[in-house]
């Protein structure tokens, strides 16, 4: 259809002796470069596919698909690992402890380092024990293409969290 349209405009140019060259040369760029920003300039879905491994709470490895972009936490919730109602805001300040995750020591290390509020509610929600050097906040990993095939393990949820 814009084909239609730009070679009608061109008919019409080429028949009307007043354009000038730089007109017609001006009107064609910029009606090519208008033809190029119908086409979608964001990502396809399967390029930001992000494979995980998510070890359950009984022991098994699955794997799971998340979304470049997306936390970790809504990919967990998505497939199923852990209750969305747990944590409902995307928010720090809102964490509970299921929301803490245990992540393989290789993939650690290619993580952003744990913010301060980050590393304040792990402690908080570890009630006195020792804190797992292995734990982050879901809601604070962010996926990217470079975590693919990341190892997650969901940890069993804490006495204090269970209605």
């Amino acid at each position: 259809m814009a084909m239609a349209g730009l070679q009608r405009l061109s008919s019409q140019i080429s028949r009307n002796r007043s354009f000038s060259l730089y007109s017609k040369s001006l009107i064609t760029r910029s009606s090519a470069s208008s033809s190029s920003s119908l086409t979608p300039s964001s990502k396809k879905v399967s390029d930001r596919v992000v494979k995980l491994f998510a070890i359950d709470l009984d022991g098994k490895k699955r794997e799971i698909v998340g979304l470049s972009g997306q936390t970790l936490l809504k990919t967990l919730a998505n497939n199923g690992l852990i209750d969305p109602a747990s944590h409902r805001l995307e928010e720090i300040d809102a964490c509970s402890a299921e929301c803490e995750v245990n992540i393989a020591q290789e993939w650690l290390l290619k993580l952003p380092p744990a913010t301060y509020d980050e590393e304040y509610v792990l402690r908080r929600n570890s009630r006195a024990r020792v804190l797992n050097k292995h734990s982050r906040l879901g809601c604070q990993v962010v996926l990217a293409p470079e975590l693919q095939g990341m190892v997650v393990a969901v940890p069993e949820p804490k006495p204090w969290d269970i209605p």
